[in-house]
C-alpha cells in the first residue's frame, strides 16, 4: 500500500514538473518569437528603418536567425545577443548625433515632460550661460536658465504639439556682481520641436550680430542723411537763383533740377524724422486734447488741389465729436499721408471712406478704431507683408502713379513723393501713440484698407501687422 502511495505521489510530482516545463517552454517560445529576426537587425545598418517590421507575427521567422534544430535556450541566447548588438548600434548612433550637434553652429537643448534638462550642446551652454550642469545630470531648466520666453515657448510647443519659434532679448544671470560687469544681453531666436513622451527639443540662434549690424546701418544712414541736408539746401538755393536769371532755353535745366533737389531734401527729411521717432518716440510726443473728426476734415480740405481733378469725395461715418489725447502735428501727418495715398490710387469719381468706431471696453484701455478705405485696386498680395517697411517699393505701376503730380504736391507742401518712407513714418507715429495699424484689402470694395487703433485711455501694447 505504501508502495502504491509512493508511485502515485511520484506520478503527480512528475506531472506537475512536466506541466511546469511545458509552461516554461511556452513562455520561452513567446519570448523568442518577440525578438526581432537577425535579418531585421541587419537591416538597421542598411536602411535604419524599423517602422514596418512585423515583430514575432509568424513562427516561421524563427528559422531566419537560428537553425531549426537548435534548442529554445540557444535561440533565446542568440536573440539576446542580437538585442545587445542592436542596443550598441543605437548607442553609437546617439553618440554620433551628439557629436554632430556639438559642432553645429547653433545651440540645441532637450527637456523632458517635467521641463528637466536632458541634454544640451556647448553652443547652448554658452548662449544661455549654463555653468552648473554636466552631461548625465537631470535638473530643472528653470534652475539653470531664467528666461520666461524660453519656458513659454517650450510649454506652448508641448501643448500644441506643433513646431514654434520665438525671438527675444535674453539677459543672462550671474552668480556674483563681479561677473555681472561683463554681462551682455543677447537677441536670441529659438525654434522648438515636439518630441515623443512630452519631450521638447529647442534650437537656439544668436541674432545679436544681425541686430547690431542693422542698428549700425541705421545710424550710418541717419548720419549720412544729416550730413546731406546742408549741401542739398545750398544746391536748392543755387537752383532757385539760376531759375530767375537764366533765359530760355537754358532755364529749363534749372526747372528740371529744382524738383529733383526738392525730392532729395524731402527724402532726407523723412528719413531723419523716422530715425527720431524710433529713438524713444513716446517721450517726444506733445500730447493734447484734439477733436478727431475736425482734424480729418481739415486734412481733406488741404488736399482739395489733388482730389478736385478726379472729383473724389470723402465719406465720414462715426461720432460727430470724439476727443482724444494725441500729438496733433503727428496725427495730422498720419492722415495726410494716408489720404494722399488714397487720392493717388482711387479712380476718377471714386469715393474714400473714413469710418470711426469706439471699441468695447471690457476692462481694457479704451480704443478708437479708424478705417480708411479707398476705391482703388488695393494692395498686391505680395506687397501686404512689406508695406510698412522702409524704402519698400511695390508694383512698378503704383510707383509711377505715386509721382505723377509732383507739382501739386510741392504746392501743398506734401513730402509724399514716393520715397518709400510714408507708411513707415505712419507706422512709427502710431506705435509712439501706443496704437496699432494693419494693411488689408477691403473684401467688398477691393480697395486698400488701412485700419488704425489708437487709445484714448491709458497704456496699450503696440502691434503692427499686415494681412491679406
Amino acid at each position: 500500500m505504501a508502495l502504491v502511495a509512493f508511485f502515485l505521489g511520484l506520478a503527480i510530482g512528475i506531472g506537475f514538473w512536466l506541466c511546469w516545463q511545458a509552461w516554461l517552454y511556452k513562455q520561452l517560445g513567446q519570448l523568442v518569437r518577440s525578438l526581432p529576426a537577425e535579418r531585421k537587425f541587419n537591416s538597421i545598418h542598411s536602411s535604419r528603418n524599423l517602422e514596418n517590421v512585423d515583430l514575432g507575427q509568424d513562427r516561421s521567422q524563427e528559422s531566419v536567425f537560428v537553425q531549426p534544430a537548435l534548442p529554445i535556450v540557444s535561440r533565446l541566447r542568440r536573440g539576446i545577443s542580437l538585442a545587445k548588438e542592436h542596443q550598441q548600434n543605437l548607442e553609437i548612433q546617439l553618440e554620433t548625433w551628439q557629436q554632430l550637434l556639438q559642432v553645429a553652429p547653433c545651440g540645441f537643448l532637450m527637456v523632458d515632460e517635467e521641463n528637466q534638462l536632458l541634454w544640451c550642446n556647448q553652443q547652448a551652454r554658452d548662449l544661455l550661460n549654463i555653468n552648473r550642469w554636466e552631461p548625465g545630470q537631470v535638473r530643472l531648466l528653470l534652475e539653470l536658465v531664467r528666461s520666461y520666453e524660453l519656458d513659454q515657448l517650450i510649454e506652448q510647443t508641448r501643448h500644441r504639439q506643433q513646431p514654434s519659434q520665438q525671438e527675444w532679448v535674453f539677459h543672462p544671470t550671474y552668480p556674483n556682481t563681479q561677473a555681472m560687469g561683463g554681462a551682455r544681453a543677447l537677441t536670441l531666436r529659438a525654434y522648438s520641436w515636439p518630441l515623443p513622451e512630452g519631450q521638447v527639443g529647442v534650437f537656439l540662434e544668436n541674432r545679436q550680430a544681425l541686430v547690431e549690424l542693422s542698428q549700425a546701418q541705421d545710424r550710418w544712414v541717419s548720419d549720412l542723411a544729416h550730413e546731406l541736408r546742408t549741401p542739398l539746401t545750398s544746391i536748392r538755393l543755387v537752383a532757385e537763383a539760376l531759375q530767375d536769371r537764366l533765359q530760355p532755353p537754358m532755364s529749363r535745366w534749372a526747372d528740371r533740377l529744382l524738383p529733383e533737389v526738392n525730392r532729395l531734401i524731402n527724402l532726407v527729411q523723412d528719413w531723419l524724422e523716422l530715425s527720431q521717432l524710433e529713438v524713444d518716440s513716446s517721450n517726444k510726443l506733445r500730447r493734447k486734447p484734439l477733436e478727431l473728426r475736425s482734424l480729418i476734415v481739415s486734412v481733406w480740405h488741404s488736399l482739395e488741389l489733388l482730389s478736385e481733378p478726379k472729383q473724389l469725395s470723402l465719406t465720414y461715418s462715426g461720432p460727430d465729436s470724439l476727443w482724444i489725447e494725441a500729438d496733433e502735428s503727428r496725427l495730422y501727418r498720419i492722415f495726410l499721408n494716408l489720404l494722399d495715398n488714397s487720392i493717388k490710387y482711387s479712380p476718377p469719381l471714386g469715393a474714400i471712406e473714413v469710418e470711426v468706431n469706439l471699441l468695447p471696453n471690457n476692462d481694457a484701455p479704451k480704443l478708437v478704431e479708424i478705417n480708411i478705405i479707398d476705391s482703388g485696386s488695393g494692395f498686391p498680395e505680395s506687397d501686404l507683408p512689406h508695406v510698412f517697411e522702409r524704402l519698400y517699393r511695390g508694383d512698378a505701376s503704383r510707383t509711377r502713379h505715386s509721382a505723377s503730380s509732383p507739382d501739386r504736391h510741392e504746392a501743398l507742401g506734401i513730402n509724399t513723393t514716393g520715397s518709400g518712407l510714408g507708411l513707415a513714418i505712419v507706422r512709427q507715429i502710431i506705435l509712439a501713440h501706443r496704437g496699432s495699424v494693419q494693411a488689408k484689402n477691403h473684401p467688398e470694395t477691393g480697395g486698400a484698407w488701412l485700419k488704425i487703433e489708437l487709445p484714448y485711455g491709458e497704456g496699450i501694447a503696440p502691434q503692427v501687422t499686415a494681412e491679406g
